[in-house]
């Protein structure tokens, strides 16, 4: 590696030594490394801006700008299946959402305005891509190799905690079809469009009927000389029963900017629902078997074709795949210039493609829309002090404490890893409780003399062990093939978590230490440093804060706690099958706890 640069900022770990001549939980300097400058990087630069002092962070992005996947994706119809009021960080509304399914380029300039805002781009050095983190065991931390994809420059960069905010959607991949680099039309791939590229007035081929291509027909319908799309296997597709899309009018957006109570309880309403939904997830469930009467029903009246309504309509249970709202796909399939060629591709020609029909399908442009490598296996070495990397422990199944980290690499953290909820409702609701648990885990090693933290290997035995079981009681165990199982329709659940996106949040809002297995520099308790507190060094402080005239305290319990936060006894609302004090009703099949 003599061709790296190693870079003098570098700042070595402060020892345990140092820790008895400051006070009880004096802070160290800590160095962080995160990779990627999408959705998770910009908000833990956020977080840790907002939240932290005495520490230094690098976030390295191999794109030209921040954003990540909605940099990245440009692709005609473009959006997310969120509503765009509700793919907003909690606390950063945007006001002035064109519709509620936004295109891909209005979030790329709401998290890029956010990065503007809060000045976060000064920690970020973008076409800077990793190229491997290796464990340094003569000072402990990683030593993270950096192409400066500009100059072609390399460096080693050392940090005490390397984030890994890349992403699961964003690593895209050309179909595993024979014979694609034949081809002698234009071949586009949904994630990396070409906007030069003229589609009006042309044959064009779409393969892939996932959220890619469910956008991308109805988009390119109108214009396009001919589509033919190639579909292979069913999927569910129907708009979510009352989140049909919608664009704001003009007294819409006004209103938003002008009456934050509208907005904000409008943001709160779509919230609930979203968060409601997850019974539609477990089998047997009320919530399950209306929706997919529901979802049938809808999908036959906009296909009016029997021969589709047979293909296309699946066996399996609502939601074992991710839902795409399909705003005007299934319309689309019926329009003249539409043609469906149901079944599989065998192999791609000079002029098309050639399907197991036995016909072949001359197109002037073929467009992928086939998705990404989502086997979460890192995409470069991350090795730990056993010599022991990553991308082998999870070449098979990846297998993660909570999504957020992976036994045996120690002061490894990762956003939206294996089993965390990006399917299971709000995902940007999940992102915010990871990176504040991340939060937590960096201020006790900032304030102790941590020097590694990796989750327990029998903690993540146990938990993957929990989360087989549950997914037996859940649609996603059908056999569909889907990307929650790395694609294998009888595969284990790898994607997401055993319950919903609350039940995330709630299992996160405390570190489990003995879930961990943490190692010290020195005495575990140079921590207590000198004897004095943090309190007796600030002038400024209250000394006897702790006298008042009442108890004042928060809650101590954790049920009590939930309750101050939740807002409990404030709302009442319908969950299915429980009326409002909790109890069962007879056609009920959820079971809730009372309000108290």
């Amino acid at each position: 590696m003599a061709d790296f640069l190693v870079p003098s900022t570098a700042k070595p770990e402060t020892d345990s030594g140092h820790r008895l001549r400051g006070p009880i939980h004096a802070q160290r300097h800590v160095r962080i490394v995160c990779i990627g400058a999408g959705a998770s990087g910009l908000l833990m630069a956020y977080k840790l801006q907002r939240h932290f002092s005495n520490y230094s962070l690098t976030v390295y992005e191999k794109n030209a700008e921040v954003s990540g996947t909605w940099y990245e994706n440009r692709y005609p119809g473009c959006a997310c299946d969120v509503p765009s009021h509700n793919y907003t960080w909690s606390f950063e509304p945007k006001l002035d959402w064109s519709a509620v399914y936004a295109s891909s380029r209005e979030i790329f300039q709401y998290f890029n305005d956010f990065a503007h805002k809060y000045n976060l781009q000064r920690f970020v050095k973008t076409e800077h891509q990793v190229g491997g983190a290796y464990w340094n065991k003569q000072k402990g931390g990683y030593d993270v190799h950096v192409q400066d994809l500009k100059t072609g420059k390399k460096i080693i960069d050392h940090c005490d905690i390397l984030i890994n905010a890349s992403g699961i959607l964003n690593n895209w991949v050309w179909p595993a079809i024979p014979g694609l680099d034949k081809y002698k039309g234009v071949l586009l791939h949904t994630a990396n469009w070409d906007d030069k590229v003229e589609l009006k007035g042309r044959h064009v081929g779409l393969i892939g009927n996932g959220s890619s291509g469910i956008q991308v027909l109805p988009t390119i319908q109108p214009y396009v000389k001919k589509c033919t799309t190639f579909i292979r296997e069913p999927t569910w597709v129907s708009p979510v029963q009352g989140l049909e899309q919608h664009v704001f009018s003009d007294q819409e957006r006004l209103e938003f900017a002008t009456k934050p109570d509208i907005l904000t309880n409008y943001r709160r309403d779509v919230e609930r629902g979203l968060n409601g939904q997850f019974g539609l997830f477990l089998k047997g469930t009320n919530t399950n078997s209306h929706t997919e009467t529901y979802f049938r029903q809808k999908m036959a009246e906009k296909l009016q074709n029997e021969y589709l309504e047979k293909r296309l309509i699946p066996d399996w249970h609502v939601g074992c795949r991710r839902l795409t709202p399909g705003v005007g796909y299934l319309e689309s399939l019926g329009k003249e210039n539409v043609e469906v060629v149901y079944g599989e591709i065998n192999e791609i020609t000079e002029r098309g493609c050639l399907c197991d029909n036995g016909q072949e399908y001359p197109v002037d442009v073929l467009i992928c829309a086939t998705g990404f490598n989502t086997s979460f296996k890192p995409r470069f070495p991350v090795v730990g002090p056993a010599d022991n990397n990553l991308q082998d422990a999870w070449a098979d199944e990846p297998r993660s404490y909570f999504g957020i980290a992976a036994p045996e690499t120690p002061n490894y953290l990762i956003f939206l890893g294996p089993n965390c909820p990006i399917g299971n409702g709000p995902v940007l609701s999940a992102i915010e409780a990871q990176a504040d648990y991340m939060c937590k885990l960096i201020d006790r090693f900032q304030t102790h003399n941590i020097a590694t933290f990796a989750p327990k290997a029998e903690a993540v035995d146990d938990f993957i062990a929990h989360k087989n079981q549950f997914m037996n009681t859940t649609v996603w165990h059908d056999p569909c093939r889907s990307w929650y199982k790395a694609g294998k329709p009888n595969g284990p659940i790898t994607a997401l978590w055993p319950g919903s996106t609350l039940h995330y949040i709630e299992a996160l809002m405390e570190v489990r230490l003995d879930d961990w297995d943490i190692k010290y520099t020195g005495n575990r308790f140079a921590w207590l440093g000198n004897g004095y507190s943090q309190t007796e060094l600030d002038p400024t402080a209250d000394w006897a804060f702790y006298i008042r005239d009442k108890d004042d305290d928060e809650p101590l319990s954790r049920g009590r706690k939930l309750q101050l936060i939740n807002k409990s006894g404030t709302f009442s609302q319908v969950v299915e099958g429980v009326n409002f004090t909790g109890k069962k009703d007879d056609a009920g099949d959820v079971a809730a706890q009372p309000k108290l």
